[in-house]
Protein backbone atom coordinates (compact mmCIF):
# COMPACT_ATOMS: atom_id res chain seq x y z
CA UNK A 1 0.00 0.00 0.00
CA UNK A 2 1.59 3.47 -0.87
CA UNK A 3 0.61 6.17 1.08
CA UNK A 4 1.04 9.67 -0.82
CA UNK A 5 -1.58 11.98 0.95
CA UNK A 6 -3.32 12.38 4.55
CA UNK A 7 -7.01 12.45 5.09
CA UNK A 8 -7.25 13.42 8.95
CA UNK A 9 -11.00 13.98 10.61
CA UNK A 10 -10.90 16.51 13.41
CA UNK A 11 -13.51 16.47 16.14
CA UNK A 12 -12.36 13.96 18.69
CA UNK A 13 -8.90 13.55 16.35
CA UNK A 14 -7.02 16.21 17.30
CA UNK A 15 -8.99 17.61 19.67
CA UNK A 16 -12.06 16.46 22.45
CA UNK A 17 -14.98 17.63 21.27
CA UNK A 18 -17.40 17.60 24.74
CA UNK A 19 -15.72 20.30 26.20
CA UNK A 20 -15.78 22.43 23.90
CA UNK A 21 -19.19 22.51 23.25
CA UNK A 22 -19.98 23.10 26.58
CA UNK A 23 -18.39 26.23 26.81
CA UNK A 24 -19.09 27.29 23.62
CA UNK A 25 -23.22 26.47 24.74
CA UNK A 26 -22.34 28.77 27.91
CA UNK A 27 -20.41 31.33 26.51
CA UNK A 28 -23.91 31.75 24.28
CA UNK A 29 -25.43 32.03 27.27
CA UNK A 30 -23.47 34.60 28.71
CA UNK A 31 -23.34 36.37 25.70
CA UNK A 32 -27.47 36.14 26.14
CA UNK A 33 -27.25 37.42 29.65
CA UNK A 34 -25.61 40.76 28.69
CA UNK A 35 -27.10 41.33 25.13
CA UNK A 36 -30.64 39.58 25.04
CA UNK A 37 -31.72 39.29 28.80
CA UNK A 38 -35.55 37.97 28.05
CA UNK A 39 -34.22 35.74 25.56
CA UNK A 40 -31.27 33.94 28.01
CA UNK A 41 -34.17 33.40 30.46
CA UNK A 42 -36.13 31.67 28.10
CA UNK A 43 -33.59 29.36 27.07
CA UNK A 44 -30.94 28.43 29.36
CA UNK A 45 -28.27 26.77 28.46
CA UNK A 46 -30.18 23.16 28.86
CA UNK A 47 -33.35 24.71 27.11
CA UNK A 48 -31.29 26.18 24.09
CA UNK A 49 -29.52 22.45 23.64
CA UNK A 50 -33.46 21.28 23.33
CA UNK A 51 -34.37 23.97 21.07
CA UNK A 52 -30.78 23.50 19.03
CA UNK A 53 -31.81 19.13 18.71
CA UNK A 54 -35.49 20.23 17.80
CA UNK A 55 -34.02 22.21 14.91
CA UNK A 56 -31.95 19.64 13.70
CA UNK A 57 -34.54 17.41 13.93
CA UNK A 58 -37.02 18.67 12.11
CA UNK A 59 -34.11 19.93 9.17
CA UNK A 60 -33.00 16.52 7.87
CA UNK A 61 -31.61 18.59 4.63
CA UNK A 62 -29.34 20.81 7.22
CA UNK A 63 -28.14 17.31 8.75
CA UNK A 64 -24.80 18.06 7.37
CA UNK A 65 -24.27 21.87 8.15
CA UNK A 66 -24.12 22.77 12.29
CA UNK A 67 -23.53 26.04 11.14
CA UNK A 68 -27.22 26.33 9.74
CA UNK A 69 -28.43 24.68 12.69
CA UNK A 70 -27.31 26.69 15.12
CA UNK A 71 -28.21 29.92 13.21
CA UNK A 72 -31.74 28.62 12.79
CA UNK A 73 -32.02 27.87 16.38
CA UNK A 74 -31.03 31.19 16.79
CA UNK A 75 -33.11 32.63 14.87
CA UNK A 76 -35.95 30.55 16.56
CA UNK A 77 -35.35 32.09 19.68
CA UNK A 78 -34.40 36.05 19.04
CA UNK A 79 -37.26 36.68 16.57
CA UNK A 80 -39.76 36.25 18.67
CA UNK A 81 -38.47 38.80 21.42
CA UNK A 82 -37.95 41.40 18.10
CA UNK A 83 -34.41 40.64 17.50
CA UNK A 84 -33.02 40.93 14.32
CA UNK A 85 -30.13 39.63 11.90
CA UNK A 86 -27.65 41.88 13.36
CA UNK A 87 -28.21 40.22 16.86
CA UNK A 88 -28.22 36.66 15.64
CA UNK A 89 -25.32 36.63 13.87
CA UNK A 90 -23.64 38.39 16.94
CA UNK A 91 -24.97 35.55 19.06
CA UNK A 92 -23.59 33.16 16.89
CA UNK A 93 -20.30 34.94 16.34
CA UNK A 94 -20.19 34.48 20.11
CA UNK A 95 -21.04 30.55 19.94
CA UNK A 96 -18.66 29.82 17.49
CA UNK A 97 -16.05 32.00 18.59
CA UNK A 98 -15.89 29.81 21.65
CA UNK A 99 -15.97 26.61 19.59
CA UNK A 100 -13.02 27.24 17.46
CA UNK A 101 -10.95 27.55 21.03
CA UNK A 102 -9.95 24.20 20.99
CA UNK A 103 -7.55 22.54 23.75
CA UNK A 104 -5.43 20.24 21.48
CA UNK A 105 -4.54 16.78 22.35
CA UNK A 106 -0.87 16.65 23.80
CA UNK A 107 0.12 14.42 21.06
CA UNK A 108 -1.35 16.46 18.10
CA UNK A 109 0.59 19.61 16.85
CA UNK A 110 3.91 17.65 17.35
CA UNK A 111 2.10 14.65 15.14
CA UNK A 112 0.79 17.00 12.85
CA UNK A 113 4.01 18.82 12.11
CA UNK A 114 5.66 15.52 11.49
CA UNK A 115 3.04 13.86 9.08
CA UNK A 116 2.91 17.56 7.26
CA UNK A 117 6.50 17.57 6.64
CA UNK A 118 6.60 14.15 4.96
CA UNK A 119 2.93 14.25 3.23
CA UNK A 120 0.16 16.53 2.45
CA UNK A 121 -2.59 16.56 4.71
CA UNK A 122 -6.32 17.10 4.11
CA UNK A 123 -8.90 18.21 6.73
CA UNK A 124 -11.87 15.90 6.15
CA UNK A 125 -15.11 16.97 8.84
CA UNK A 126 -18.51 16.46 9.52
CA UNK A 127 -18.39 19.51 12.05
CA UNK A 128 -17.43 23.44 11.87
CA UNK A 129 -14.78 23.79 13.07
CA UNK A 130 -12.17 26.47 11.07
CA UNK A 131 -8.32 25.74 11.41
CA UNK A 132 -7.58 29.24 10.54
CA UNK A 133 -8.99 30.52 13.27
CA UNK A 134 -7.51 27.49 15.50
CA UNK A 135 -4.19 28.53 13.66
CA UNK A 136 -3.49 25.05 12.13
CA UNK A 137 -4.62 25.85 8.71
CA UNK A 138 -0.70 25.72 7.31
CA UNK A 139 -0.07 22.61 8.02
CA UNK A 140 -3.22 21.52 5.47
CA UNK A 141 -3.02 21.00 1.69
CA UNK A 142 -6.86 22.14 2.02
CA UNK A 143 -10.09 21.49 3.97
CA UNK A 144 -13.17 20.06 3.30
CA UNK A 145 -16.20 20.28 5.29
CA UNK A 146 -19.79 18.71 4.65
CA UNK A 147 -21.25 22.29 5.31
CA UNK A 148 -19.33 23.29 2.30
CA UNK A 149 -19.65 20.22 0.17
CA UNK A 150 -23.13 19.83 0.85
CA UNK A 151 -22.79 16.17 1.51
CA UNK A 152 -21.32 14.84 5.05
CA UNK A 153 -19.03 10.92 6.12
CA UNK A 154 -19.91 8.65 5.31
CA UNK A 155 -20.85 9.32 1.92
CA UNK A 156 -18.31 8.28 -0.14
CA UNK A 157 -18.63 11.68 -2.68
CA UNK A 158 -17.17 13.93 0.33
CA UNK A 159 -14.15 11.39 0.41
CA UNK A 160 -13.79 11.57 -3.15
CA UNK A 161 -13.76 15.67 -3.15
CA UNK A 162 -10.50 14.83 -0.56
CA UNK A 163 -9.30 12.94 -3.40
CA UNK A 164 -9.92 15.18 -6.08
CA UNK A 165 -8.36 18.01 -4.16
CA UNK A 166 -5.38 16.47 -3.43
CA UNK A 167 -4.88 15.68 -6.56
CA UNK A 168 -4.66 11.53 -5.41
CA UNK A 169 -6.45 8.37 -6.34
CA UNK A 170 -8.32 7.34 -3.27
CA UNK A 171 -5.97 4.34 -2.78
CA UNK A 172 -3.25 6.33 -2.08
CA UNK A 173 -4.78 8.63 0.40
CA UNK A 174 -4.76 7.06 4.28
CA UNK A 175 -8.06 8.31 5.74
CA UNK A 176 -7.53 9.07 9.79
CA UNK A 177 -10.37 9.15 12.03
CA UNK A 178 -11.65 7.93 15.81
CA UNK A 179 -15.59 7.52 14.28
CA UNK A 180 -15.67 3.69 13.37
CA UNK A 181 -18.78 4.39 11.50
CA UNK A 182 -18.07 8.03 9.44
CA UNK A 183 -14.19 7.34 9.27
CA UNK A 184 -13.18 3.80 8.92
CA UNK A 185 -16.30 2.58 7.06
CA UNK A 186 -17.11 5.83 5.19
CA UNK A 187 -13.44 5.94 3.87
CA UNK A 188 -13.77 2.28 2.99
CA UNK A 189 -16.92 2.34 0.91
CA UNK A 190 -14.97 5.01 -0.54
CA UNK A 191 -11.89 3.38 -1.86
CA UNK A 192 -9.46 4.17 0.62
CA UNK A 193 -7.31 2.80 3.18
CA UNK A 194 -8.85 3.74 6.71
CA UNK A 195 -7.03 4.42 10.27
CA UNK A 196 -8.77 3.99 13.52
CA UNK A 197 -7.68 6.77 16.26
CA UNK A 198 -8.52 4.67 19.10
CA UNK A 199 -7.44 6.96 21.76
CA UNK A 200 -9.27 5.19 24.79
CA UNK A 201 -8.67 1.27 24.31
CA UNK A 202 -12.01 0.72 22.62
CA UNK A 203 -12.79 -2.85 21.40
CA UNK A 204 -13.60 -2.71 17.64
CA UNK A 205 -16.78 -4.39 17.23
CA UNK A 206 -17.39 -4.20 13.66
CA UNK A 207 -17.54 -7.07 11.06
CA UNK A 208 -14.90 -5.31 8.87
CA UNK A 209 -12.17 -4.22 11.00
CA UNK A 210 -9.90 -0.94 9.55
CA UNK A 211 -6.68 -1.29 7.72
CA UNK A 212 -4.51 0.49 10.43
CA UNK A 213 -5.31 1.22 14.23
CA UNK A 214 -3.36 3.87 16.55
CA UNK A 215 -3.77 4.78 20.00
CA UNK A 216 -2.58 8.20 19.20
CA UNK A 217 -0.88 10.48 16.16
CA UNK A 218 2.13 9.98 17.18
CA UNK A 219 2.06 6.44 16.99
CA UNK A 220 0.62 7.37 13.28
CA UNK A 221 3.42 9.38 12.43
CA UNK A 222 6.38 7.26 13.75
CA UNK A 223 4.51 4.15 11.37
CA UNK A 224 4.67 6.29 8.60
CA UNK A 225 8.32 7.31 9.04
CA UNK A 226 9.27 4.28 9.37
CA UNK A 227 7.44 3.06 5.98
CA UNK A 228 8.52 5.97 4.06
CA UNK A 229 12.09 5.04 5.45
CA UNK A 230 11.70 1.69 4.51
Amino acid sequence: MQIKAISLDLDDTLWPIGPIVLRAEQRLHDWLLQHCPPVAVAYPVASMRVLRDRIASENPHLAHDYTAQRKLSLTTALQPHGYGEDIIDAAFEAFYAARNEVELYADALPALQRLAARLPLISLSNGNADLGRIGLRHLFADCVTAREFGAAKPEPAIFHEACRRLGVAPEHVLHVGDDPLLDVHGARGAGLPSAWLNRHGQTWSQPQRPDFEFRDLSELADWLELKLAA
